[in-house]
């Protein structure tokens, strides 16, 4: 069975990662019996709190361990080295075939790092997104292009994102294209039972097609949220 240690600390990561995780621990079907390839463990840095601990409520997700390294007016100087001294007591003891992290936090970053010093192979869920503007966004950039270089196996949200990684050589059968998994994770959501408590969406005619557009970075507030 491979052991797989999924590493997230913020809300957008949790949402885009749950899809992984639920479907890294359904059992396969093998030779008319079901069985389970992997031993999922999910470790959350927390650096985010409150906004990570509501996808976890959401989707019932149980984490194996909470680093809670958040702290009022954090700097990512102590997010960098609080995350990355933990982490590295947990791949110790651990000892995963592989580490999982998502796109471009500060927790991506130490996470694939941490792992790299334990000569751990790393998978990166979306992986290949530039600006090619290292300031812009600040610091997701850089994380994930670093994140990028850590990493050994790559899983793409677009062919896009695919030819970003092959024209910085990464081989070709280490790169799979597998779509945004926050579409999985609204399907996943759509599923559940919940109460439309929403004026402005109970106002919406479901007889027209609706586009539903998310925009978190804070680099967007003003004029680019405007333009969007």
């Amino acid at each position: 069975m491979i052991k797989v240690i999924a590493v997230f600390g913020t809300r957008p990561e949790a949402i885009k990662m749950v899809p992984v995780i639920h479907q890294l621990k359904t059992p396969c079907l093998t030779a008319g019996r079901k069985t389970r390839k992997f031993n999922v463990k999910v470790c959350v840095t927390a650096q985010h709190r409150q906004m990570l601990d509501q996808v976890l409520k959401i989707f019932r997700i149980k984490c194996d361990y909470d680093l809670d390294i958040m702290q009022k007016a954090q700097s990512l100087y102590q997010i960098t080295t609080n995350g990355l001294l933990k982490l590295e007591e947990i791949f110790k003891k651990e000892k995963p075939d592989i580490v999982l992290v998502h796109g471009d936090t500060t927790t991506t970053l130490v996470a694939a790092l941490a792992a790299f010093y334990e000569k751990i192979p790393v998978g990166h869920v979306e992986a290949g997104l530039r600006s090619f503007d290292k300031f812009n966004p600040f610091p997701e950039e850089i994380n994930r292009r670093l994140a990028d270089v850590l990493a050994d196996l790559y899983f793409v949200p677009t062919r896009w994102s695919a030819r970003n990684l092959k024209r910085e050589g990464i081989p070709d059968k280490n790169i799979y294209i597998t779509g945004n998994t926050v579409i999985d994770a609204l399907l996943m959501a759509l599923k559940a039972p919940y109460k439309d408590q929403n004026k402005q969406l109970k106002s919406l005619d479901a007889r027209k097609k609706i586009i539903l557009v998310t925009i978190h970075r804070r680099e967007n507030w003003g004029a680019p949220l405007k333009n969007i």
